[in-house]
């Protein structure tokens, strides 16, 4: 069945303002954007309304400012990435979301000129998804491009707020998203393995437990594992563990095996003192593990049981490393599972998807980013996708009828 919702296509879009929700909350260090693969995958969007001469007003959020204006967390230093990601194309800034500035600076903008404005979380009616603050940002444009697959889980202001007063479409990112995702769950193919890393059984609680319904492999890996090692009797030593979920890790590994889930977890791991870089390691047996050290990776036996998986699986979804992976060396793991997974999904062997930020920097950084069959921007929205959940944003688009999108097709939205 195909997924059906409003395109770009389906618009009356030339000369008109465009109000583009993406989603610009970026990695940054020295107010310079270390990762602009979001900001490269808009790009499409971008290019599109630019040849139709709108005018484009990109709103996005940055972080959890909590409602009140943080300077640290200002879109201002995105203008220069954005602008470099469309070849120096000049980007406006309004220093508001709302109010005087953000018009004055929107009834500046000329044809095919673009303005980022404030970060929307600097007001909490954006949060709660606040009417008449909907009703405010509606008001600086004609249409609304809902181009945030990434931030569609929440039924904020700019999410769900806004599409009840303009005629609306899902960007390209959000098109290419949602197709993707269809396509790789409708016509899945078995078996399917599902790698879920991490560091807690509390944030993937409902994950783990939906996929055990969906897979025939779940890897678990990640201090998320530690849970469900000393639930089997395993002294884990330092090693990062959920002492309330231990009877929520038991119920999962009790029902996966009732429903023929296969749950694969660590045999080996990689020790260390602490989680810092480029320290003293050894690799234990997850029943030697020292006292006084902590399992920061999977060995060497896992990852063979881990490729063997592989090399019989059809489909593979992957969310989160599996060691960690932001300080090495315990990022290895999660590189060689990517590039072996690129390897085969390369060969023709199996279909691949990938989300959640820690997953894509570890392709990003690997290099493989185009080798999945699918990576996904997404983070929460990846998550709860997987889990089943509707997600605000994305109901939105299912639902609009095909006599609105004629209507907004016509002009007459």
């Amino acid at each position: 069945m195909v997924v059906k919702f409003p395109k770009l296509e389906d618009l009356d879009l030339a000369g008109k303002t465009v109000l583009v929700r993406c989603d610009l909350n970026v990695p940054m260090k020295g107010g310079k954007v270390t990762d602009n693969n979001r900001i490269v995958r808009l790009l499409p969007t971008l290019q599109y309304l630019i040849k139709k001469r709108c005018r484009i007003v990109l709103l996005s959020h940055f972080d959890r400012p909590g409602g009140k204006f943080v300077p640290s967390m200002s879109l201002a230093p995105l203008v220069d990435a954005v602008s470099e990601v469309l070849g120096g194309k000049t980007v406006h800034f309004g220093v508001d979301c709302i109010g005087a500035a953000a018009r004055d600076a929107v009834n500046k903008l000329k044809p095919g000129e673009i303005l980022l404005l404030e970060n929307l979380r600097f007001h909490p009616e954006e949060d709660s998804g606040d009417e008449p603050f909907s009703r405010e940002l509606a008001s600086l444009g004609d249409v609304y491009i809902n181009d945030a697959f990434s931030a569609s889980h929440r039924a904020h202001a700019s999410i769900t707020g806004i599409p009840r007063y303009l005629p609306f479409a899902a960007g390209r990112l959000m098109q290419q998203e949602l197709e993707a995702l269809h396509t790789m769950f409708s016509s899945a193919k078995s078996p399917m393995t599902a790698i879920i890393g991490g560091s807690k059984v509390s944030t993937k609680l409902a994950l783990l437990e939906s996929l055990i319904d969906k897979v025939d492999n779940l890897i678990i890996g990640g201090a998320m594992a530690n849970t469900f090692l000393s639930v089997q009797g395993y002294a884990v030593g330092q090693s990062l563990v959920e002492p309330k979920l231990k009877s929520t890790a038991k119920r999962i590994l009790t029902i996966a095996k009732r429903k023929n889930c296969k749950i694969i977890l660590p045999v080996d791991v990689i020790v260390g003192m602490s989680l810092q870089p480029n320290q003293p390691t050894a690799m234990a047996d997850i029943d030697c593990i020292p006292p006084e050290q902590m399992a920061l990776d999977i060995g060497n036996q896992t990852l063979e049981a881990i490729f063997e998986c592989l090399a019989h699986s059809k489909t593979v979804i992957w969310n989160g490393p599996v060691g960690a992976f932001e300080t090495r060396p315990f990022d290895v793991s999660s590189l060689m599972i990517a590039r072996e997974i690129a390897r085969l999904t390369q060969a023709g062997k199996l279909k691949s998807i990938a989300g959640g930020g820690d997953t894509v920097a570890a392709l990003s950084l690997s290099g493989l980013s185009e080798s999945f069959s699918y990576l996904s921007t997404a983070g929460g929205a990846f998550l709860e996708w997987l889990e089943g959940k509707t997600l605000p944003g994305v109901a939105v688009l299912l639902s609009a009828k095909s006599s609105r999108v004629h209507k907004i097709a016509s002009g007459n939205g």
